[in-house]
């Protein structure tokens, strides 16, 4: 006899070999493509943008949530030979926003990060032609 336990969200189900021995009678739904609470990637299956995915990471909901959806949008539905060309004033807004808000969105400063990293006066530079010459100089 099958009995049935729920354990937080999972439901445990026990059966029996007599259990499995008999046909199923579990009838299977068909997936709706269109149901909005069904899991879907960053684009839907109409082609519109999936503003709840979390692959956006909570960006189409903060402060700078419209900027961000007009820039996206008009990425993703941009026909330019170079995507995205026709949308520098949406993305331009879409950064002004953000730089109201440093704490919420910081800025990637990867060039800044490897000047602090490298000591002053240790920058690596060509050898010059005065130096090489020296250099022949001193090794004869």
């Amino acid at each position: 006899m099958a009995y049935c336990r729920q354990e937080g969200k999972d439901r445990i189900i026990f059966v029996t070999k007599e259990d499995h021995e008999t046909p199923s009678s579990a009838e299977l739904v068909a997936d709706d493509p269109n149901d909005p609470y069904e899991e879907h990637g960053l684009i839907l299956p109409n082609g519109d943008i999936n503003w709840n995915c979390p692959c956006l990471g909570g960006m189409a909901s903060g402060p700078c949530g419209e900027q961000f959806k007009s820039a996206f949008s008009c990425f993703h539905y941009s026909t330019e030979d170079v995507k995205g060309s026709d949308c520098v004033d949406q993305f331009r807004a879409m950064q002004e926003c953000m730089q109201k808000y440093p704490d919420l969105y910081p800025q990637d400063d990867d060039d800044d990060d490897k000047e602090k990293k490298q000591p002053e006066g240790s920058e690596e530079t060509a050898p010059t032609e005065a130096t090489a010459t020296k250099k022949e100089e001193g090794s004869s």
